[in-house]
């Protein structure tokens, strides 16, 4: 069974950076869409952006500041956080999914089925 599993959360100062990793195990890296959320405390989870060939998604509060890439020899998805902001606290989820959908719903939670636990990332001085 595909499994996707986040890491490289942690602590950093506002302004600060920071790279997370989503890296695919348990079969081929195959998934059409892989897609970066986060849910902070007390509020929904909501959408940072998403990856699908090279086509990139982003959410309008990540937008300019966050950068997702994606390295098919490793398996794995990256989420580079720069000029980060108290706002961006959360626990970061990555998640996958195969098959096409339609534009409208890339940055839907929704659209996805391959969940990872999330790491979490605090900005706080």
């Amino acid at each position: 069974q595909v499994q996707v599993e986040e890491s490289g959360g942690g602590l950093v100062q506002p302004g600060g950076s920071l790279r997370l990793s989503c890296t695919s195990s348990g079969g081929t890296f195959s998934f059409d869409y892989m897609g970066w959320f986060r849910q902070a405390p007390g509020k929904e989870r909501e959408p940072v952006g998403a990856v699908s060939g090279r086509n990139t998604y982003y959410s309008n509060s990540v937008k300019g500041r966050f950068t997702i890439s994606r390295d098919n020899a490793r398996n794995t998805v990256y989420l580079q956080m720069d000029s980060l902001k108290p706002d961006d606290t959360g626990v970061y989820y990555c998640a996958a999914r195969g098959g096409r959908i339609v534009l409208s719903a890339v940055l839907s939670p929704s659209s996805y089925y391959c969940w990872g636990q999330g790491t979490q990332v605090t900005v706080s001085s």
